[in-house]
């Protein structure tokens, strides 16, 4: 089987491909830049970007499957960034598909395509999507994922969206990162109570959730067709408690300050707005989305990827910290 993986550039492509790679399948990756660590794996590379009709078109030339993993992720930045390559760029995918009668696509979407800013403790794939989004990016990924399970018909075009909430591992190149920059600095509070409970997913299970998909919809009639599926460790944590044990293995002392929920909320309205006249593209330092996130409940059941997809985390929130651990001990200071 050839398979097409978009952004296979990324942190989740990255792993997806190499999972492909490992149990013999063959893969074709699209990416905007240069990544000669992915092409020495024997991945046939091709530059490009979804936004290109004609590019992704060409992409999918000759292939057996696709797993959409481009999108840009983020709280801050134009509606028409966010909704060129989320939305519009998923569009032409399904188009790219169409046209060359590739029959399974696997999408990678988000967990926030269903969050309001409320407590999601346990929530299935039943969760309606809200009427009003916190951010450019859940709102335009929801619209793309509504694309995708409407794209699917049976015998022609499988399709399955894939929600992976909150991706972590040692190579993370984005959650991490950030949230050792922000407590290094001493700008990281703890929102609300503390007691928050929110789930997470290694990379490693995340991607290998994405084959179970891809498996799964070279049914004759995959009953996961058309559909979405929360993909999670399948062990709910506290959020700050997590966020702690991150740093700690940092090396970085956990926050101790605290803030009201309704006191970061109304920060992050401010800073939004003022953000938005100004026409100040950085990321403002709260929003009501990062506020919500930081103080609310966003946990999932995970019973329909277990049970349709046969999705099982292997690896678990244990080990994948001490792998954490020991790849940090390991790296220059």
């Amino acid at each position: 089987m050839l398979v097409l993986v978009t952004g296979c550039g990324g942190f989740l492509g990255r792993h997806v491909t190499a999972q492909l790679l490992a149990r013999g399948n063959r893969v074709r990756g699209l990416a905007r830049g240069a990544y000669p660590a992915v092409s020495a794996l024997g991945v046939d590379l091709r530059r490009g970007d979804i936004t290109d009709p004609t590019g992704i078109a060409n992409a999918c030339r000759g292939v057996d499957a696709v797993i959409h993993c481009a999108a840009i992720a983020g709280v801050w930045g134009p509606w028409e960034r966010y909704h060129s390559i989320n939305t519009v760029g998923t569009q032409n995918v399904i188009e790219a598909c169409r046209r060359h009668a590739v029959p399974i696509l696997v999408h990678c979407s988000s967990p926030s395509v269903t969050f309001d800013g409320s407590d999601q403790s346990g929530v299935d794939e039943s969760v309606p999507y809200p009427a009003h989004y916190l951010c450019h990016y859940s709102h335009t990924k929801a619209v793309a994922e509504q694309a995708v399970l409407a794209a699917h018909r049976t015998g022609t075009l499988h399709t399955a969206a894939l929600r992976p909430h909150l991706i972590w591992g040692g190579d993370d190149p984005h959650l991490f990162p950030r949230l050792v920059a922000r407590a290094r600095s001493g700008r990281l509070r703890i929102v609300g109570d503390g007691d928050n409970r929110i789930d997470t997913v290694h990379v490693e299970n995340a991607a290998a959730a994405h084959l179970n998909a891809l498996d799964h919809l070279t049914q004759p009639d995959p009953v996961g067709g058309g559909r979405a599926f929360f993909i999670t460790q399948d062990e709910p944590v506290r959020c700050w408690d997590w966020i702690a044990e991150v740093l700690r293995i940092a090396d970085v002392p956990p926050p101790k300050r605290r803030i009201s929920l309704a006191t970061a909320w109304r920060i992050g309205a401010t800073l939004e707005t003022l953000y938005r006249l100004a026409g100040i593209r950085q990321e403002p330092p709260m929003t009501r989305f990062l506020a919500a996130q930081l103080a609310r409940d966003h946990y999932f059941d995970i019973s329909a990827a277990k049970q349709v997809l046969g999705y099982r985390p292997s690896l678990s929130t244990a080990e994948g910290l001490s792998r954490l651990r020991a790849d940090w001990n390991a790296s220059p200071a």
